[in-house]
C-alpha cells in the first residue's frame, strides 16, 4: 500500500505481490490487482485477495483503513521512515522479516554503499523545500526528504518547525532568509516554468521527486541524482 515499498518488493521478490495501490507505478508494467489510493483504499478488495501480509506506512496510509484490515483478519506491517537509516532498517524488516528473503537484496547493499561514499558536504545552504502549490506547503521537521538533503549539505529552513508539513504564505517563504529553493516534481509537479519564478533571486534546484522521497531501489541512484541537481542550481 506504499509505492516505494511496492517497488522494493517487486524488484526483490517477483511474484509475491497480489495487489497494490493505483499510485504504485513502479516497476513499469506491474500486473497486480489495484485496490485504490494510499489514502482511500478499497479495504474489502484488499481482504478479498486474502494476502498473507499487508505492507503499509504510518505516513502514507490512514490508521482507520489499517484498523479495518486488521479487523478483517489481515496481518498488517506498518513502517516508519523519517531518516535514511530508518529506510534501510525498515526495508530489511519488510523484505527479510515480512517477505521471507534470506537476506537484504543486492540493491539495498548498493544503496547503503552509495550513500556512505558521499563526501562530507561543503558549505551548507539554507533551503525552502516546497511540496505543494496553491496553497504553498513546505517540508518541516523530521522528514525523510529533509534527512537526505542534510546529507548533501542542504539545511531545511523549516526543519525546526513543530509541524512536519506546513502551509506557509509565499511572502513568508520569500522572507525566511533561504539561499536556495528545492523543487521536486512530486507530489506537486514543479518544473522550470512552474515554481522558480515565485522565488526571484534564489537558485532553484529541480529534483526528481522519486529520488528525494521514495525509499526503495531508487536509493541506489538518489545521491548522485540529487547532488547533480544541486550542483546545477548552485554551481
Amino acid at each position: 500500500m506504499v509505492p516505494s515499498l511496492t517497488e522494493a518488493v517487486a524488484e526483490s521478490a517477483p511474484g509475491l505481490l497480489v495487489g497494490a495501490t493505483d499510485w504504485c507505478v513502479r516497476p513499469a508494467g506491474l500486473d497486480v490487482t489495484r485496490i485504490g489510493g494510499t489514502k482511500n483504499p478499497d479495504t474489502g478488495a484488499v481482504l478479498a485477495l486474502r494476502p498473507d501480509l499487508v505492507i503499509a506506512n504510518e505516513e502514507e496510509n490512514r490508521a482507520p483503513d489499517l484498523d479495518a484490515l486488521r479487523a478483517g483478519g489481515a496481518e498488517v506491517l506498518v513502517t516508519e521512515v523519517r531518516t535514511l537509516e530508518q529506510a534501510f532498517s525498515e526495508l530489511t524488516r519488510v523484505l527479510v522479516d515480512g517477505c521471507g528473503l534470506a537476506g537484504p537484496p543486492r540493491w539495498l547493499s548498493e544503496a547503503r554503499a552509495a550513500w556512505e561514499a558521499l563526501p562530507p558536504p561543503g558549505a551548507v545552504r539554507r533551503a525552502i523545500v516546497p511540496v505543494w502549490r496553491r496553497p504553498w506547503m513546505v517540508l518541516g521537521r523530521d522528514t525523510f526528504a529533509g534527512d537526505l538533503l542534510a546529507r548533501l549539505g542542504v539545511s531545511n529552513a523549516y526543519g525546526d518547525h513543530a509541524e512536519r508539513y506546513l502551509r506557509v504564505p509565499l511572502e513568508e517563504l520569500r522572507a525566511v532568509g533561504a539561499d536556495l529553493v528545492v523543487l521536486p516534481d512530486e507530489p506537486y509537479r514543479f518544473t522550470a516554468d512552474d515554481g522558480p519564478e515565485a522565488f526571484p533571486g534564489l537558485p532553484a534546484a529541480l529534483v526528481d521527486g522519486r529520488m528525494l522521497t521514495w525509499y526503495g531501489p531508487s536509493l541506489v541512484r538518489a545521491p548522485g541524482s540529487l547532488a547533480a541537481a544541486l550542483r546545477a542550481a548552485c554551481g
